[in-house]
């Protein structure tokens, strides 16, 4: 028998260090080779790390959160001569500069790996300390629940599952009083997607000067049009919503404000300006918020945009979504649907210039032609860099916009070029 310690592999365009977001091993266990052992995230996508060698697990380094640099030992396996021998080729081929970053993200987690230097106990419960919040805050007892994930890991369509039971199959615990669940606190640490987000988001705030404008959009005719349309689909198909709409417009405005489909380039002080413009969705997922992205959205018909939408989101939405699909847009789109209310102020997914929102659309009294009459109103709350985009131009581009959805036949209508 022999030690052999695996390092933190380079995980590919720069990046020298890691973070672990969850391990799914213990010191004490025995994996195979190839098996999954811990998730990372690096400033570009999360990724799961096989084991390179069959053996038992010695030691691990960091627990859930902490940062790892790339060439680091980060687990020691006791294994035999051969197995390290063949092991240590494929760590070579892993810390090798040039290796391809995996593309593949996960939302599973195993327990943070603070424990002692033990062998894992027969009965011990495989969940993550998402699920295992989960189950807590719904009441269910993680001994009642079978596991149907890796190893009877409890995953999430298990506790779905245990949640339609009745109360008395799933727990045979006593009830808490109340006095003593309001004194109970929990500590989450951040880390993970949420980590990721917190410091774009303070990034994004604190570099980019926002300039923020909202319009009032009236989407009477548009909403009668998205009705219509929806009228000619099959029971099984989705129905057509604002979004593509609202982004087969946008298409058509930035052709006279290309200023706004703009990435700066802040290491070399350039605005990079693109012809092509890649729709980055805004999307709530499990996780936290995503921005997958719909490339060349200039060349998309309405109903190309929008199962491209539709894709793009639910990829996002089940952790299937990719680096590349998650990274390269030139302006974003953020909706928040039914509970868009009247106004916000979206935060510009840099190194873009220029986010759009779309907030609640409801009826409203409005004066038309010196009448009242109800119409249906949506607010288009957006944001701009302003040292890139002038106030000026922001709303005018807001402006043109508006009158395109407010004449949805225009949306549709090539323009006609002046010779």
């Amino acid at each position: 028998m022999s030690q052999y310690v695996f390092k933190m592999p380079d995980l590919g365009e720069g990046t020298v260090e890691a973070e672990i977001v969850a391990w799914h091993t213990q010191p004490g266990a025995n994996v195979a080779e190839d098996q999954i052992i811990v998730e990372v995230m690096t400033d570009k996508a999360a990724v799961e790390v096989p084991a390179p060698v069959s053996g038992r697990v010695l030691s691990i380094t960091g627990v859930p959160g902490d940062k790892v640099a790339v060439g680091s030992p980060l687990v020691v396996f006791e294994t035999d001569a051969a197995e390290a021998g063949a092991g240590a080729e494929l760590v070579a081929a892993a810390v090798a500069p040039a290796a391809p970053a995996p593309a593949a993200q996960s939302t599973a987690a195993s327990a943070p790996a603070s424990a002692p230097a033990a062998a894992l106990s027969p009965g011990r419960i495989m969940a993550s300390p998402a699920n295992r919040r989960r189950a807590r805050e719904a009441g269910i007892d993680l001994k009642s629940v079978a596991g149907s994930g890796p190893g009877g890991r409890i995953v999430r369509n298990d506790l779905i599952a245990a949640g339609a039971r009745p109360a008395a199959a799933v727990s045979g615990a006593q009830a808490v009083p109340v006095s003593a669940a309001v004194a109970e606190t929990s500590e989450i640490k951040v880390i993970g997607v949420r980590r990721l987000i917190a410091e774009r988001m303070s990034e994004a705030k604190r570099n980019i000067p926002h300039f923020a404008y909202v319009e009032e959009v009236d989407v009477t005719e548009l909403d009668a049009l998205r009705q219509h349309l929806n009228t000619g689909l099959q029971k099984s198909e989705p129905a057509l919503t604002y979004l593509p709409l609202v982004i087969l417009a946008l298409v058509r405005v930035l052709d006279s404000f290309p200023q706004c489909n703009v990435l700066y380039d802040a290491a070399r002080g350039v605005l990079v300006r693109h012809r092509a413009v890649h729709v980055g969705v805004a999307t709530q997922t499990p996780d936290g918020l995503k921005v997958p992205v719909v490339r060349n959205a200039q060349a998309l018909d309405l109903w190309e945009l929008a199962a491209q939408i539709r894709r793009a989101s639910e990829r996002a939405r089940s952790n299937k979504a990719t680096r590349e699909e998650l990274v390269g847009s030139t302006i974003t789109v953020t909706s928040l649907g039914k509970l868009g209310g009247i106004a916000s102020t979206p935060v510009i997914n840099a190194p873009e210039v220029a986010i759009v929102g779309l907030n609640k659309a409801v009826e409203r009294p409005v004066v038309r032609q010196g009448a009242v009459v109800v119409r249906r109103i949506m607010n288009l709350s957006s944001s701009f860099d302003h040292r890139f985009v002038d106030g000026y131009d922001a709303a005018a581009m807001i402006q043109a916009l508006k009158d395109l959805l407010e004449h949805p036949a225009t949306i549709f209508i090539p323009k006609v070029k002046v010779q």
